[in-house]
């Protein structure tokens, strides 16, 4: 009998606490335990920062963090890496989707086509102010590349082409050459 007293008297004295520490309001507490959780000291990102040996509030990432959802780019700036690639990577985009080749169009247009020309023949406008024309994206030599040699081509860049990995995104990329494939399949056709 005592033991039941005693579990009644603890459940009692349980919601009481419960009550006390929660209030009639169970969104708000009417007493904070632990303060420094509650009201934590915010620092600037540029500010001096005394919980770091460096004194930076602003630290790097920790070396190998990959970025969610963007896994890293694990070929070399080399011809070799350009090969691997093209033996490792496939396009995901088909060329027959007219929304991927719409997007496609319009990135080429942008990036590319002021070296290239808008019909990929490599007479795009900084051709004629005297930068050195890229050879046309229509020849035989580009057809043969693998859509793995010209991803890593276009984030890599190759000879006077710089790279443009961080201008176009690279769902872009591959959209692009799905739009160049397009192009050299309806010049074959003309």
């Amino acid at each position: 009998m005592i033991k039941i007293y005693s579990l009644v008297g603890l459940i009692l004295l349980f919601l009481i606490l419960t009550f006390l520490l929660f209030g009639e309001n169970s969104d708000e507490r009417t007493i904070l335990v632990f303060t420094e959780m509650y009201d934590s000291k915010a620092y600037e990102s540029f500010s001096t920062n005394p919980l770091f040996k460096d004194g930076k509030t602003l630290q790097q990432p920790v070396e190998g963090t990959v970025i969610r959802g963007l896994m890293p780019e694990t070929y070399d700036a080399t011809p070799e890496g350009a090969i691997l690639a093209g033996e490792e990577l496939v396009n995901p985009f088909s060329e027959s989707n007219s929304d991927i080749l719409e997007r496609g169009k319009k990135e080429y247009e942008i990036f590319c086509s002021v070296c290239h020309g808008l019909g990929g023949l490599g007479d795009g406008p900084v051709t004629k102010k005297g930068y050195p024309p890229p050879p046309s994206i229509l020849i035989d030599k580009y057809k043969e590349f693998k859509d793995g040699q010209l991803y890593h081509t276009i984030t890599f860049g190759f000879n006077n082409m710089p790279s443009y990995a961080a201008q176009i995104a690279r769902e872009d990329r591959w959209k692009i050459i799905s739009y160049i494939r397009n192009l050299q399949e309806s010049f074959e056709n003309e």
